[in-house]
């Protein structure tokens, strides 16, 4: 038997809950009914047995670039709506490597400096 992702955890130097509730905004998936501000440990449950997002308290900063990140589609949005929508929520542009023929990404950073990637949505029209 094989193990199963049950989890993808972020550290955070500040508030599980207040990171926990960016993602839960910007994603659209309910936090964990039994976690509460102040928890060490915060629960973004995600459908269909999917891996929960979980965000635990942690001394150390982060030191270096992620060595692993989401990339994310927009769903009935455009790159751009979406970046919009992110930094409304909290987060900040680190790079627009957008192409000029619409392809690419833009990466961003939630709260606490985690890296993420939004790519080009179902409404964005890309040129060949």
């Amino acid at each position: 038997m094989n193990p199963t992702i049950r989890h993808i955890t972020f550290d955070c130097t500040g508030e599980p809950y207040e990171l926990a509730r960016f993602w839960s905004e910007f994603l659209g998936h309910p936090i964990s009914d039994i976690d509460k501000p102040g928890d060490d440990e915060v629960l973004l449950e995600l459908p269909d047995e999917s891996p929960g997002l979980l965000f635990v308290r942690v001394e150390e900063a982060k030191s270096a670039k992620n060595r692993i990140h989401f990339d994310l589609g927009p769903t009935g949005r455009t790159r751009a709506e979406e970046v919009e929508r992110a930094v409304s929520l909290g987060a900040r542009i680190l790079t627009d490597r957008t192409l000029p023929n619409g392809r690419g990404w833009v990466v961003m950073a939630d709260p606490e400096g985690n890296e993420f990637c939004v790519e080009r949505g179902e409404r964005d029209r890309v040129e060949p």
